[in-house]
């Protein structure tokens, strides 16, 4: 056999090749797909024959799709995708009939994977005016922005009026995310639905205008207006300017009046999240001299310079008392108040004081004192609530930090929330450098419900300051004693520095500091939440850890909260509240860190 004949078999070959490969992949597929839609057609005309009362007038359309003529015995022979024993999409397959130019007109579509019938299947193409996402605010009415066009590939431009919108869910009385559908239909009656999606929200100025009356300031001594930021809460007092003023809830720590600007710039600052600061603004808080005449004022006139962090002002508790002269911002212990009445006091408040201050509605006291501080802070007015009704149960929140979830570890979690373990209830200080969490307890250490106490009374030296290695030392006491009525396992040795002062106590004043290792100790009266809590009226008095120098006085908070510094005898027994560091590897196992579902842990 020579060359040429060689490459005309060669060529028949590779002919036939191409022959079998189009056979196989293109021809034989198309064939049985044609065959498919024309038994497809055929069925439909005799579903509509014998169903002629559904056949269409006028302009009308009407369909019947593959599954009801299966269902309904018109088809019998099964479709199948080519070369697969994967059925053809009964849902997506239909023949439609419209009446033209008197006559029947059939129109059939059937999907087979990738193969598709050459028949108009797609809705018009509709767009919308303004964002398909919009947020109107609580109360407003919700303005539709309607239809800008509407465009179909075989029928060229639609009227927009011809577009059904359905706006009716939306209820802007109601924080929410509701859906306004728009639906069109082509000539084919091919349907397009497309969704704008509208979120109702509340701005928390708003949501305080409107719970207020518009007044601004919420009056009397329980209202609804509760606040969770940074895992802490909060009370609203009002509007200021296009911003919101809130409170803490209660006393963070006892700190003298002359300190407390510099604890709030250098250390309450630090354990609110970063998430939340970004929701606050820098603002001029209320900080004029008070005396006498006018004391009872409800304007100010005098302001700090722009800062973060402040404490509340005589005007803030005149403005917020009700008819009954009660009042949210006067708590069941001494809190300090902005105002200065001279050079060496300054104004406190409380819900009731006694003895020579009985009735009043102030107390004027020494700035040295170390009474309550509640943190003033300002929101940004348009911050939107995400969450809550504004009561105590259940806090305007804003979403800024998340709830811990199960298996997180509890050193990822925010100072202020809290924790139950060893069937105590606890509060996060703040996460260590080292992964471990320091906590505080929020109740006074019990034995068979009842508050444990102690004393300096088998301390044979004359120094009385608080030491863990001492026996008969309260800081011995807590540090090898308290283990017996807690669970310690979770807990790890931590250096502690015990701060001691030359004369009085003064934040930031301190001349020396001692340092011991310890699994537990008492509180530092200027940490984050070493006050007497109110909100959980649990805890008693309780020893602090602070001492001074000169004197070597012991310090102690009093059943009413208040700190002493004199007085304290070595036989005067008080109770205890614990500081402890949680290890590193310690997760969370549910709860969501409030005082009413706290987390709970394990290892």
């Amino acid at each position: 056999m020579n060359s040429k004949t060689m490459k005309y078999i060669k060529l028949l070959v590779v002919v036939v090749i191409i022959a079998l490969f189009a056979w196989f992949i293109v021809i034989k597929p198309m064939y049985s797909f044609k065959k498919y839609e024309n038994t497809l057609e055929t069925a439909a005309k005799r579903y509509f024959n014998l169903n002629h009362t559904e056949l269409p007038t006028g302009t009308r359309v009407a369909t019947v799709d593959m599954q009801t003529l299966y269902h309904k015995s018109y088809l019998e022979e099964d479709f199948y995708i080519p070369y697969t024993d994967k059925p053809c999409d009964l849902k997506e397959s239909w023949v439609k009939v419209r009446k033209v130019d008197g006559e029947y007109k059939y129109y059939t579509y059937l999907q087979c994977g990738a193969m598709k019938s050459n028949v108009d299947n797609k809705g018009p193409d509709i767009k919308l005016n303004g964002s398909d996402k919009i947020t109107v605010d609580l109360g407003e009415k919700y303005k539709e922005l309607g239809v800008k066009s509407v465009v179909d590939n075989t029928d060229g431009k639609i009227d927009t009026k011809k577009v059904t919108i359905n706006s009716k869910k939306v209820d802007t009385n109601k924080v929410g995310t509701y859906e306004v559908t728009y639906t069109v239909l082509d000539a084919l009656k091919n349907k397009t639905t497309v969704t704008r999606t509208v979120e109702v929200v509340s701005k928390i100025k708003n949501a305080v205008n409107v719970a207020t009356e518009k007044k601004g300031y919420y009056t009397g001594a329980t209202p609804n207006n509760y606040v969770r930021l940074s895992g802490m809460l909060f009370r609203i007092i009002g509007i200021d300017g296009e911003n919101v003023k809130v409170v803490a809830e209660e006393d963070i720590a006892n700190v003298n009046y002359s300190g407390i600007s510099s604890w709030l710039d250098n250390y309450y600052m630090k354990h609110i999240a970063e998430e939340a600061k970004k929701l606050l603004v820098k603002n001029k808080y209320c900080n004029m001299p008070v005396t006498a005449e006018n004391s009872s004022a409800l304007e100010c006139t005098a302001y700090t310079k722009n800062r973060y962090a402040y404490i509340p002002s005589v005007v803030d508790v005149n403005k917020t008392l009700d008819e009954n002269k009660n009042s949210f911002m006067k708590p069941s212990t001494i809190s300090w108040l902005a105002n200065v009445a001279d050079d060496k006091t300054a104004y406190t408040t409380r819900s009731v004081f006694y003895g020579n201050a009985a009735g009043s509605r102030f107390y004027i006291d020494s700035k040295e004192k170390n009474y309550g501080v509640r943190p003033v802070l300002t929101i940004k007015g348009d911050t939107l609530i995400k969450k809550g009704d504004g009561t105590r149960i259940s806090p305007y929140e804003f979403g800024e930090i998340k709830t811990g979830k199960s298996d997180e570890p509890i050193n990822k979690r925010y100072s202020g929330e809290y924790i139950s373990y060893g069937g105590i209830l606890w509060r996060i200080l703040e996460v260590n450098s080292d992964g471990t969490t320091r906590i505080i307890s929020v109740e006074n250490v019990k034995q068979s419900g009842t508050n444990v106490t102690t004393n300096y009374e088998d301390v044979k030296t004359e120094e009385k300051t608080y030491n863990p290695l001492q026996k008969g030392n309260v800081g011995h006491y807590i540090n090898n004693k308290v283990s017996e009525f807690i669970d310690t396992s979770y807990f790890v040795n931590k250096n502690i520095e015990v701060p001691i002062y030359e004369n009085g106590m003064l934040y930031g004043k301190q001349t020396e500091t001692k340092k011991y290792k310890v699994k537990l100790s008492a509180p530092n009266m200027y940490e984050m939440f070493s006050s007497k809590s109110t909100v959980v009226n649990s805890t008693r008095s309780y020893w602090l850890i602070n001492s001074t120098k000169s004197e070597l006085q012991k310090t102690a908070v009093t059943d009413a909260g208040v700190v002493l510094t004199d007085g304290i005898g070595n036989y005067d027994k008080y109770g205890i509240r614990v500081v402890a560091n949680l290890k590193k590897s310690v997760n969370i196992t549910k709860g969501n860190g409030t005082v009413d579902f706290p987390y709970t842990v394990s290892k």
